[in-house]
């Protein structure tokens, strides 16, 4: 099965580019885990962090909000740490907002159904890849 995503160094290097604000679906408190360690990368390296998370009020500084929907600020890209049958769901809510660009499913996550459908509607899909490591293959 061929996994639907923008493999392009070049593609990537632009997303990473004209991208401001990400949320982070799955943003955790704990610095172990590695989505606190790719979201405290990404703000180091100049990024808005927006965390997406279930509880807590504050993550590496940042308001969290529960739902994609509930954000009332720009987000240009949504970065996901969710297991991949809850892709769908994130793919709707991301699909009820006229300002985000790309969906980036974090390394081992794949739903090509979902991510098929956020490319038909224009959106930048990246699956099965950490930004973190494409980051830093990009601007080494």
């Amino acid at each position: 099965m061929e996994i639907i995503s923008i493999n392009d160094k070049q593609d990537l290097k632009k997303i990473f580019e004209e991208t401001k604000t990400i949320a982070i679906v799955g943003l955790s408190p704990k610095p172990e885990k590695m989505s606190n360690m790719v979201g405290k990368f990404l703000k180091e390296k100049g990024y808005k962090i927006i965390p997406i998370y279930p509880k807590e009020e504050r993550i590496l500084g940042e308001k969290v909000y529960r739902s994609i929907s509930e954000v009332d600020e720009n987000i240009d890209m949504v970065n996901v740490f969710r297991k991949s049958e809850y892709i769908p769901e994130i793919v709707e809510e991301i699909l009820n907002r006229d300002d985000i660009n790309t969906i980036w499913l974090q390394l081992g996550i794949i739903n090509n159904e979902a991510m098929k459908k956020a490319k038909e509607k224009g959106l930048n899909v990246v699956q099965d890849k950490c930004a973190k490591v494409e980051y830093n293959n990009i601007f080494k």
